[in-house]
This record gives C-alpha cells, structure tokens and sequence, in this order.
C-alpha cells in the first residue's frame, strides 16, 4: 500500500522540466507548461495540413473532411451559446479542442496538463475575462457596472462575489474531475492486470475527457449568454 501511495503522489507531482533565465531570476518550465506546448503544436500542424489549398469546387476529400469536423464543431458550440453570441464561438471553439486534447493526451502516456491547477485556473479566469467583455459590450460600461446593482441594489456585493465564484466555480470543476479520472487509472494500474485499466481507459481518458471539456464550454457559454441577453 506505501508503494502505491508512494507512486500516485510522484504521478501527481507537479515537476519542474527546465528554468528559463532572465537577469536575475529563473523561471520554472513544468511538465504541464511543456505538455501544453505539445497539445498546441499537435493541434496547429492538424489545422495545417487540414487546411491548407482549399477550393471552392472540386473539393478534396481533405477538404471535405475539414470542413465537415469544422461545421459539426461550430454547429455544437453555436448551439449553447444562441445566435446572440456567435461572435464568441470560435473563443470557445479554441477552448473546447484545446481542452479535448488536454484531457485525453492521458492516452498516450503524458500527464494532463489540466491536472495542474495552474492550468484550469489560468483557463477559468481567460473565460470569465471574456465573459465581462461580452457584458461591457452588451451592456456599455455604466450600464455594466449599474448591472451589480440588479435587481435590487442590496445584492450588490453577492453580485460583485461572483466575479471570484464563477471562476473558481469553472477551475474546480475541472481540476477536480480530471485529477479525479487521473488518480483513479493510477490506481487502477497498479493493483489489476493491464487489460483492466485498458478498459476503464476508455472512459476515464477518452469519454470523461471530452465529457469535462464540454462541460467548461457549455457553462462558458451559458455565462455569455446571460451577459448579452
């Protein structure tokens, strides 16, 4: 039992790969930060080789296949969010693939980058950022601030509280059910034969993933959407 524990909470660590110097101080690369790199390298080439000499007739099968990934992804996210919000789709757009890769890349032997804290809180706070921004849009700035006040001017500094809540709301949601899947396969690998964990990787890994970055999207989403309406 000892090595066992002693083994998760090495897998759980957060490592640092490398410092970058700058003058006087060193910054610290972790595993999540390289992890990261990769998901955005793996998914940049993707969107290279998919999309690139595009046609308008006589259409390549390539094409064909871009164009059917893009409009069915566009199609998911335009549908949480409403007609009002579809200039923020391709943000959450970003978010949802970026997501998808980070919390399946488990897959493939590498840590979830979304398994650091760092990394779903840095995500959480981008989202209620651009959530303020769509409410200061819709509403111009007087009226946003005017809107802490609705709909009695008591509930104010509960209004004013949710700029803390929704994010961390969002980051511990994420971080929570990653790490949850994250710890359990761990587990999973290290008491049962291999064909065990294969299985249940199935879900912790790949459908539970997916499943985790719909969930931020959606509530993302959800969150613009009351900001315009």
């Amino acid at each position: 039992m000892n090595d066992i524990a002693a083994e998760l909470q090495e897998q759980l660590e957060i490592r640092t790969v490398f410092t970058v110097p700058v003058g006087k101080w060193e910054i610290p690369i972790s595993e999540s930060t390289v992890v990261t790199w990769i998901i955005i390298g793996v998914v940049l080439l993707i969107c290279l080789i998919l999309g690139t000499n595009l046609k308008v007739k006589n259409i390549s099968k390539r094409q064909a296949l871009s164009e059917f990934i893009v409009t069915k992804l566009e199609g998911l996210v335009a549908g949480m969010i409403g007609e009002e919000g579809k200039g923020y789709v391709p943000y959450l757009l970003a978010v949802f693939i970026f997501l998808m890769f980070s919390n399946t890349v488990g897959i493939f032997g590498f840590k979830p980058p979304t398994k650091d804290l760092n990394v779903t809180a840095a995500l959480a706070i981008m989202s209620i950022i651009v959530v303020q921004i769509a409410n200061i849009k819709a509403r111009n700035p007087w009226g946003w601030i005017k809107s802490f006040a609705k709909p009695i001017a008591v509930v104010t500094p509960i209004n004013i509280l949710e700029l803390v809540i929704k994010p961390l709301s969002l980051c511990m949601r994420l971080f929570g059910n990653v790490l949850g899947a994250f710890i359990i396969m761990e587990l999973l690998k290290s008491v049962v034969p291999v064909v065990v964990p294969a299985v249940f990787s199935l879900y912790f890994d790949l459908f539970d993933g997916i499943l985790q970055a719909y969930v931020f999207v959606f509530l993302t989403s959800l969150y613009i959407k009351e900001a315009i309406e």
